[in-house]
């Protein structure tokens, strides 16, 4: 489908989903967001749903404006994936084994590494910059300093809620490896910190929400966030790869004889701030919940826990922003789907893939989350898809 505009008070609302199947309080967040004097455009994909402030699945270009709450908590969340020489007639008839060794080779949910990963052990792990990452810290809000020791050894962990680990299989039985993470707890922290400041200030009081308080440009606490954001932007991108350099590691181990070999790797955040032009205007887009689908650019689309995820390329429409959804998108609450879902529906659910069928998962049930099929059909004029994906097991935080 191509875009439905619905009427904004300062711009239109340029929707990649049914406006009458979106939730009522998502529609009204999205309409605040249309309120804010800075906007200069609002993108909203199939995925849509309601979130802190903004809506998941929401694309905000502002100029000379940023809204901290509408990044979301988990600063630099994102997708990583690489394809693999591995067929599927390499694999064992059991998989327990090699899920219990993704399991002790990456922690999760609040788990942490013993010591700091080493890079450097890391197979073909870029280590360029690292340092210079690590020394910017000193740089960081004041409030978080404390938490550097424990930022070091999350620094390869995977999490908790939707954040998963994953082997897959595409459509030509081709192994594929991919996680999903941000950045833990320091980006977290770093969050709320900066949506605090963000709240006091005078030019906040008048808001539609509270949670749309944004910081403006040439403004020491602009300056300050941007800094803090961009790093936790940095450390989110570092967390994957270190955990994709761990998951190699894993795998080159486990399918020894069969001497495994890896192509590059697809990387693509989608909760960030991006520095972009369109129309002659230099704008922060923020994506909520939404990847960057420019031109040629490669993205993830993931699924649900039992039923596939996507590889697209970017067709670059600059209606949506160069953007494209960052998932399926939940379609009930968390508490809503343990209400009505037992472990016995996970497990009919999960039938073929070897993950956690237990009450603690039973939030990430499949059908707790919006059709992916459905949601990639929404976004033709967005990407087109490269690769099809079915997981075979499913790691959970």
């Amino acid at each position: 489908m191509s875009y439905v505009e619905v009427s904004g008070a300062k711009v239109p609302i340029r929707m990649w989903a049914d406006p009458a199947t979106v939730e009522g309080g998502a529609m009204q967040q999205l309409q605040n967001v249309a309120t804010l004097p800075w906007i200069k455009g609002l993108a909203v994909m199939p995925d849509v749903h309601y979130g802190k402030g903004a809506t998941v699945g929401s694309v905000i270009a502002m100029h000379g404006a940023v809204c901290p709450a509408a990044v979301g908590v988990d600063i630099g969340c994102g997708m990583s994936a690489v394809k693999t020489s591995l067929t599927a007639n390499d694999l064992p008839g059991d998989l327990s084994r090699l899920r219990s060794k993704i399991e002790q080779a990456i922690p999760v949910g609040r788990g942490m590494h013993d010591s700091p990963v080493d890079p450097g052990r890391l197979h073909g792990f870029p280590t360029s910059g690292w340092d210079d990452f690590w020394g910017r810290f000193d740089g960081v809000a004041d409030a978080v300093k404390f938490r550097q020791e424990r930022a070091t050894k999350q620094m390869g962990t995977l999490g908790s809620g939707n954040h998963f680990v994953e082997f897959c299989l595409d459509t030509d039985d081709r192994v594929w490896l991919m996680l999903h993470s941000g950045s833990r707890n320091i980006g977290k922290e770093l969050a709320e910190y900066h949506i605090g400041q963000a709240q006091k200030l005078p030019h906040n009081q008048g808001l539609v929400d509270r949670d749309l308080a944004v910081f403006i440009a040439d403004t020491p606490q602009m300056a300050a966030y941007r800094n803090d954001l961009f790093w936790a932007q940095e450390y989110a991108k570092y967390n994957r790869a270190i955990m994709m350099g761990i998951f190699q590691d894993v795998v080159r181990r486990e399918f020894k004889k069969a001497g495994v070999t890896f192509d590059a790797v697809i990387s693509c955040h989608h909760n960030y701030v991006s520095e972009e032009r369109y129309d002659g205007m230099d704008l922060l887009v923020t994506r909520k919940g939404a990847i960057r689908a420019g031109s040629g650019d490669f993205g993830i689309i993931p699924g649900s826990m039992g039923t596939g995820s996507y590889i697209v390329k970017g067709l670059g429409n600059e209606k949506s922003f160069n953007s494209a959804s960052h998932g399926a998108g939940r379609r009930m609450s968390r508490n809503a789907a343990k209400r009505r879902f037992t472990v016995r529906d996970l497990e009919d659910q999960t039938r073929g893939v070897e993950c956690r069928k237990d009450s603690g998962v039973v939030d990430e049930i499949p059908a707790a989350y919006k059709p992916i099929e459905q949601v990639i059909d929404q976004q033709r004029d967005l990407v087109e898809v490269v690769a099809k994906l079915k997981q075979v097991i499913c790691v959970k935080g």
